[in-house]
């Protein structure tokens, strides 16, 4: 009863939000504190994704298609949020770490600023060309005539997105993981109401209208805590003024931050174009409803990774070179625990999990295989994000975008064409790639992490 009830105060501190300094303590307590909320918050996200999955698979096969393909693209605009993001979370650790709390807050504005000229670029060209972009995609003329609105509501309120995982990784390097999640829970929780509702009275494009809304509600909230609220970090009109220097240091961890993610979302574009091509839209369908469920167990994972990220921030800031090692190898084991458990589960429960989605037999068929593959490398695939998110929270990002690039695009995508196309293994040769192509990614990750050169990069 003592251990539940220890448990059960730690876990209410983690959600409390209070200011905590994670570069001194119990290793297994800083990287509980900070994985609680971080696995909360994409937890609800991974929910949401599955469930509107759910309600957009009971409009038929081309509204799956629709929402895989138009997803499978936006990766690109997650790939920069996520690169952005990295960013300010490892200038933000650092400063924090450095007890510098004032020029923490500088650091964020102005990455928001970055934000939002980045979104400009990406967001105006994806409205007017939504009905090109899923061409481009693969999809049949009648995915293209019923979707292209749904493609073009998502691109078009793409700032939403991009701000909602920025504001977040600032809150994340700042230590206030509890803040993160309740942003991330009031968009997603929001989604989850008004996507079947929005879908009932608009279709397919409610679905967008739905996500954008609650996106954007996320977005108000974190806002109002940043320059209103009580936390460690506190914006000022003037910290908007834009710094060269600053914005250099932004932009010289991102940009390889983000391309180390459009490396990624680039090479699963490919995949899911490959998969429609070589088994149509049913196939096309199975595999989308395949990834939504792999994104439900990814998810949380990551949002471990997350706290392994700020940790090697925050410590390396204070000087404390083994203690954020040690952090790492200890979030790697729970990673490694969590995803060992849902490789079980995808391997002997594809099918039921699969049927959940839809009744359609070929579908399911297509699914459950996709599942079994893929689920297959859960372990590496724990192992990877661990490794990655360690070298991006100190600040070496180039690392890691040089290791996507050779495991995604020198293995990954050549394998899925040959035994795809070459062999003729069809989509089952593209999920086979998958698997194989993260295990290289995961002992690569692992080599440059035990290396340690992360140690001496200069934020």
């Amino acid at each position: 009863m003592s251990q539940f009830k220890k448990i059960f105060n730690a876990i209410k501190l983690s959600l409390n939000g209070e200011q905590l300094d994670y570069t001194t303590g119990s290793i297994p307590k800083a990287v509980f504190l900070l994985a609680v909320p971080m696995i909360l918050e994409l937890s609800l996200e991974s929910v949401f994704a599955v469930v509107d999955m759910f309600f957009v698979s009971k409009l038929g096969q081309n509204a799956i298609a629709t929402v895989g393909l138009t997803e499978s693209f936006i990766t690109i605009i997650y790939s920069v949020a996520i690169g952005l993001s990295t960013a300010a979370t490892a200038i933000i650790a650092r400063r924090i770490g450095e007890k510098n709390p004032t020029d923490a807050a500088h650091a964020g504005a102005q990455s928001m600023l970055v934000a939002l000229i980045v979104t400009a670029v990406l967001s105006i060209p994806g409205f007017i060309f939504a009905s090109e972009i899923l061409s481009l995609m693969g999809a049949s003329a009648e995915v293209v005539r019923d979707g292209a609105i749904f493609t073009r509501i998502m691109l078009g309120g793409s700032v939403a997105i991009i701000l909602l995982f920025l504001i977040n990784g600032i809150f994340r390097g700042a230590g206030d993981a509890a803040m993160a999640m309740k942003s991330l829970w009031i968009a997603s929780i929001l989604n989850i109401i008004l996507c079947p509702v929005m879908i009932h009275f608009f279709g397919l494009k409610g679905a967008a209208i739905a996500t954008v809304i609650g996106r954007s509600a996320g977005v108000v909230y974190q806002c109002y805590h940043l320059f209103k609220g009580s936390g460690i970090l506190k914006f000022h009109k003037h910290y908007f003024n834009f710094n060269k220097q600053i914005t250099n240091s932004i932009i010289n961890i991102g940009w390889p931050a983000t391309l180390q993610f459009v490396i990624g979302s680039g090479s699963w574009i490919v995949l899911a174009k490959l998969v429609a091509e070589t088994g149509g839209t049913t196939a096309s369908a199975g595999y989308q409803v395949a990834i939504r469920n792999v994104v439900f167990f990814i998810l949380p994972a990551w949002g471990l990774s997350n706290a392994a990220a700020t940790l090697v921030g925050q410590n390396l800031g204070a000087k404390q070179f083994q203690r954020a090692e040690e952090s790492v190898l200890l979030t790697m084991k729970y990673n490694i625990i969590f995803m060992a458990f849902v490789m079980i589960l995808f391997l002997f429960f594809s099918t039921p999990i699969i049927s959940i989605f839809t009744a359609d037999k070929d579908v399911i068929s297509y699914g459950a295989r996709a599942l079994q593959i893929i689920g297959s490398g859960y372990i590496f695939y724990g192992i990877a994000m661990v490794m990655t998110q360690a070298l991006n929270g100190a600040g070496d990002t180039k690392t890691p975008t040089l290791i996507n690039f050779v495991c995604f695009w020198i293995i990954q995508v050549p394998l899925a064409y040959f035994l795809a196309k070459g062999l003729d293994m069809r989509s089952t040769g593209a999920f086979i790639a998958i698997p194989v192509a993260e295990a290289f990614l995961a002992l690569i990750a692992w080599y440059y992490f035990k290396k340690g050169k992360w140690k001496e990069v200069k934020v």
